[in-house]
C-alpha cells in the first residue's frame, strides 16, 4: 500500500505541497478561456503552502517582467482542511515544525516553524476564505492581504486561522472591515467553495500550480516550486514574441514595488549575487533606510517611513 502524502509536508525536490487525496504527480492539460491581456494564469495556492512561499521571488519577478502579457487569477486550494487525517509522518501540528524549518534552508525563505509548538493552526479554510473575502473588495489590496498574511504565520508565528489576526491584516493593508467581516461570513465562502470545484475540474493535486493559457486555448503548466526559467518559457511558448520590460532594479524603485522583501527576493529581482544583495540591504538597514525583521531562519527588509 502506498503511503499518502501529507500536504503539509513538502516535497522538496518536487517543489510541491500536495492536498490529502492526491494520486497525481502532475497535472493534466484543460482549455481554459484567456483575459484581455494575451495569457491568462490561473494560480492555485493556500496561504499556509511552504512551496508558495517559496516561489514568491520568481512570481514576483514574473510580474515585474512579463505584468503586460499575463493576467494572475489567485485561486485558493484548501490545503488543510483539518486534522482528521494521519498520513506522511504527521499526526498532529506539532510534527510539521522541524519540517518547515528544512523548508525554509532549502527555498532560502526565512520560516519559523514553531508557529506550530506555540500557536498552531486547526485549518487554513479561514485565511483562504478571507483572502476571497479581500478579493471582494480589491485584487490589488487582496494579494497585499496574501502577502500580509503570509508573512505573519512564517516568519512572525501568528496563527492566521484566528479572525482576530486575520482583521489585523485586513487594516494593516486597507480593506474596509465592516465590509470584509460581512463577505467573511457570507459570499466569500461560497466563492471559496467555487476554487476548490475548479480546481478539481482541473485535476489540481498540489500547489503551488499555475496554468498558463492563451485566447486559442492552448495551455502550458508549472507545478511546484521550480527556478524562473520554467515560468519564462511558459509565457513565450504561448507568446514567442512577447518582451521581458526592462524594470529599475535598484532598491529604491523595488521597494517601492514590493514594501517588503527578503534576500532571495531582492537577489532575484535585482540581480546581485545572494550574498551581493544581504550585504547591499545590510548596509541600507545601518543607513537607515531599511528597516530589518530577523528570524531563527532568515530575515525581511522594509523600507523604512518617514
Amino acid at each position: 500500500m502506498i503511503e499518502q502524502s501529507n500536504p503539509l509536508l513538502c516535497d522538496l525536490e518536487t517543489g510541491l505541497c500536495e492536498t490529502p487525496d492526491s494520486t497525481a504527480k502532475g497535472v493534466t492539460s484543460k482549455k481554459v478561456n484567456s483575459l484581455s491581456k494575451p495569457i491568462k494564469v490561473i494560480y492555485y495556492t493556500d496561504p499556509i503552502c511552504s512551496s508558495c512561499w517559496g516561489i514568491e521571488p520568481q512570481l514576483r519577478k514574473l510580474k515585474l517582467e512579463f505584468g503586460s502579457y499575463i493576467a494572475i487569477e489567485y485561486r485558493m486550494g484548501g490545503l488543510l482542511p483539518d486534522w482528521s487525517y494521519s498520513s506522511g509522518g504527521i499526526s498532529k501540528a506539532s510534527d510539521v515544525a522541524h519540517h518547515w524549518d528544512e523548508v525554509s534552508l532549502h527555498y532560502d525563505m526565512p520560516i519559523d516553524g514553531d508557529v506550530w509548538l506555540e500557536d498552531p493552526l486547526d485549518s487554513s479554510y479561514p485565511p483562504s476564505i478571507a483572502f476571497k473575502a479581500a478579493q471582494i473588495q480589491n485584487e490589488n489590496l487582496a494579494i497585499a492581504f496574501l502577502r500580509e498574511i503570509r508573512e505573519m504565520v512564517f516568519l512572525h508565528k501568528k496563527n492566521i486561522a484566528k479572525w482576530e489576526i486575520l482583521e489585523v491584516a485586513a487594516e494593516k493593508v486597507g480593506l474596509d472591515l465592516r465590509k470584509f467581516k460581512i463577505d467573511f461570513e457570507g459570499k466569500a465562502k461560497a466563492l471559496f467553495e467555487e476554487d476548490l470545484l475548479l480546481g478539481r475540474k482541473l485535476g489540481v493535486r498540489c500547489f503551488p500550480t499555475l496554468y498558463f493559457s492563451d485566447d486559442q486555448g492552448k495551455t502550458e503548466f508549472v507545478y511546484g516550486t521550480k527556478a524562473y526559467a520554467s515560468y519564462e518559457i511558459a509565457v513565450l511558448k504561448l507568446a514567442p514574441d512577447a518582451k521581458k520590460y526592462e524594470y529599475r532594479r535598484n532598491w529604491e524603485a523595488l521597494f517601492g514595488k514590493y514594501p517588503t522583501l527578503t534576500a532571495k527576493e531582492f537577489s532575484e529581482l535585482s540581480g546581485n549575487g545572494r550574498a551581493e544583495a544581504e550585504e547591499v540591504l545590510d548596509v541600507l538597514t545601518t543607513q537607515g533606510k531599511l528597516v530589518k525583521e530577523t528570524t531563527k531562519n532568515g530575515s525581511l527588509w522594509r523600507r523604512k517611513m518617514d
